[in-house]
């Protein structure tokens, strides 16, 4: 019985069990419960023991029957919101009670200030996750995803006055009698000035320069061949240039990558095209990804190299004045094995060659070609809002140092993700960049520290040039055909 008995009363009976004994209750024994009685949320009974108001306007002894009590006792209180309005006063039934204090009556328990914020709030909530909620998804990253297993980074040395067979031992490797060939082979979309910084930096040390072009970007827009129609800046490396183009898929809502994929098979092949053998070192990176000349003139003249080595890349964006880190792995380097080695830009080993060149992104002269880029490059997606394309807003961005696509940084740990937030800080230093950047600086002075601002626009990309519009100076048509794929490859040499 004793555990349906109201806290309030079963304190209360208490207290007459010690009077009637003839023991007077101390002030302790009041304060005592009042303070337990407090804890509990139990204000009336407060009041019941120390005598107070009977909530009909009379004054009541402590312990005495309040106003609609029933003589058995401290009616019991269900929690049940059809019991509140239950006895008022002396009105013993809901019946009795006007509309007004029913309305009352259930408005007691309604919290207004609660409806009102959950009205302002709920789609201040959906806005904020419409507009941030890839930054919520990034920033958790590390709750979902662990950090990849990390590289056997390789130390990596190098100096002018240090003689190549000593290079060479200290990396523990030996010295050839004759250096390999090297094939330097990427995938063209729009990156002139930072291809002819990259063949320049390589062309002392590379046998065969190997370049692809689609008139299809990534995401299946048709687009110019931006490099046969400025074939004429490239005649320093003509002779040892295998060129060809692929025509696009154009299959509308594919997911960008498959027609990456596609574009990489058919590069496989132009690689075959271009005369490959058996050891014969394979660089694999985007154009952007510079390897270092004197990283590749090591590696083809010292002996018992890895097959496949990754290598680590300095990371900027915009230009050299902004560097991000050196966690740039990509890049690689292979010793071709026919039938075996498949080109590729995903982790294929754990070796990771430190220091060995140079990641620029979105390194570009204009306006036009960051927002042709953002348009056409596998992550279209980042582009969620179409203000994102604003020239005014790209060059504001450009200059600060912050994201094109104002997302997180793309991190596995807390740690590095604070670290990285906000803009990337200017960098003042001009050392140890390609030499052919700086032998040019007055022609590339955007890509160098203190130069934010770009041009407008590139007057090819508003020219939209087709394939067939393209010229190319005699063609010596060479044809390369995969069945699995359907695809055709036109190799061509002016």
């Amino acid at each position: 019985m004793l555990q349906h008995l109201p806290v309030s009363r079963l304190l209360v009976a208490i207290l007459d069990f010690k009077r009637k004994s003839g023991v007077e209750p101390k002030l302790n024994d009041y304060s005592g419960m009042v303070d337990i009685l407090r804890l509990l949320g139990k204000g009336e009974a407060e009041r019941d023991i120390k005598g107070g108001w009977d909530g009909c306007g009379n004054r009541s002894a402590p312990g005495e029957r309040r106003c609609g009590m029933p003589e058995t006792g401290y009616p019991y209180r269900s929690k049940k919101t059809d019991d509140i309005c239950d006895d008022v006063c002396g009105e013993a039934s809901r019946a009795a009670l006007s509309m007004s204090k029913r309305l009352r009556c259930a408005l007691r328990w309604f919290d207004l200030k609660a409806l009102l914020l959950l009205l302002i709030g709920v789609p201040i909530l959906i806005f904020v996750i419409h507009v941030h909620g890839q930054k919520f998804t990034y920033f958790l990253r590390p709750l979902w995803e662990s950090p990849p297993k990390p590289f056997r980074t390789m130390p990596h040395y190098h100096h002018e006055n240090v003689s190549m067979e000593n290079l060479c031992k200290l990396h523990g490797w030996g010295i050839r009698e004759i250096p390999r060939r090297v094939f330097d082979a990427v995938l063209f979309s729009n990156e002139l000035d930072i291809l002819e910084v990259r063949w320049n930096e390589l062309s002392p040390y590379v046998s065969e320069f190997i370049l692809l072009e689609s008139n299809s970007t990534f995401t299946g827009l048709k687009k110019p061949l931006f490099f046969a129609s400025n074939r004429r800046r490239f005649k320093f490396v003509e002779s040892r240039l295998t060129y060809g183009t692929v025509g696009g898929r154009f299959v509308k809502g594919e997911n960008p990558f498959v027609e990456e994929s596609y574009q990489r098979v058919a590069l496989d092949q132009l690689i075959r095209i271009a005369g490959i053998s058996d050891d014969d070192l394979l660089i694999m990176s985007d154009v952007d990804e510079i390897p270092s000349g004197h990283t590749i003139n090591l590696l083809r003249w010292c002996d018992d190299i890895p097959e496949m080595l990754h290598l680590q890349m300095r990371n900027y964006l915009y230009s050299f004045e902004f560097y991000v880190d050196d966690d740039s792995w990509r890049a690689s380097i292979h010793r071709y094995r026919d039938g075996k080695t498949r080109y590729a830009h995903f982790r294929q080993t754990d070796d990771l060659l430190a220091d060995s060149g140079w990641h620029c992104s979105f390194c570009f002269r204009h306006i036009s070609e960051f927002i042709f880029k953002m348009k056409a490059y596998s992550h279209v997606d980042r582009v969620r809002f179409s203000y994102y394309l604003s020239p005014s807003r790209i060059q504001d961005v450009i200059c600060h140092g912050a994201d094109l696509f104002d997302m997180l940084p793309e991190e596995y740990t807390f740690q590095k993700i604070i670290a990285k937030l906000g803009p990337i800080p200017s960098s003042y230093s001009a050392v140890n960049l390609p030499s052919y950047l700086i032998q040019n600086a007055d022609r590339y002075r955007y890509l160098l520290p203190g130069n934010c601002k770009r041009e407008s626009y590139m007057k090819s990309l508003d020219d939209k040039l087709t394939a067939d519009q393209v010229p190319v100076k005699s063609p010596a048509c060479a044809v390369g055909k995969a069945s699995s794929e359907g695809f055709q490859i036109s190799n061509t040499r002016a």
